[in-house]
């Protein structure tokens, strides 16, 4: 349940993000435990991600698992497809469960989706930087379009899963 008189949820959705932590980071899930799901895309542009998000939603918060940190992982793995994962406290029922491993580097980039394809050429940059290439590439949303909005802020997280 949100807090909503918690200045960090002034918009009753989304939790107010603090790049800090994540910006030009090494990051770690440990046993953070993701609920899975896929989502329609065309073209990658996301179709089914609403429904899906909503159904996923009243499920975690059914069973009494909506994190502490929300965290939401968006993997856009085909022209036609994309998986998210989304951070619980507990394994819910019903859902196909994931864990990451290893470490990811982690660059914060600020303003609107359309700027995608250039947030990935500076996060491939910085990474070749640090001597590696990526292996997988993960975006965190961190707020919906309509938090984004309010706070007037759209941040979003790329981490990279990278090796030398």
């Amino acid at each position: 349940m949100v807090d909503k008189t918690n200045p960090d949820f002034e918009t009753g959705c989304c939790k107010r993000f603090d790049p800090k932590p994540w910006d030009d980071k090494t990051i770690s899930f440990g046993d953070k435990l993701f609920v899975k799901r896929r989502v329609v895309t065309a073209f990658h542009i996301p179709i089914t991600m609403d429904q899906v998000m909503k159904d996923a939603m009243e499920k975690i918060t059914a069973a009494g698992a909506l994190a502490e940190t929300p965290i939401m992982l968006y993997d856009d793995c085909s022209l036609f497809g994309a998986d998210i994962y989304i951070h619980v406290s507990k394994p819910v029922p019903g859902e196909k469960l994931a864990k990451f491993k290893g470490s990811f580097l982690s660059k914060v980039f600020e303003g609107d989706y359309s700027q995608t394809g250039n947030w990935v050429k500076a996060m491939e940059a910085y990474v070749a930087k640090k001597g590696k290439s990526i292996q997988k590439l993960y975006f965190f949303y961190t707020m919906c379009p309509a938090c984004a909005k309010a706070y007037g802020q759209n941040y979003t997280v790329l981490l990279a899963k990278a090796e030398p």
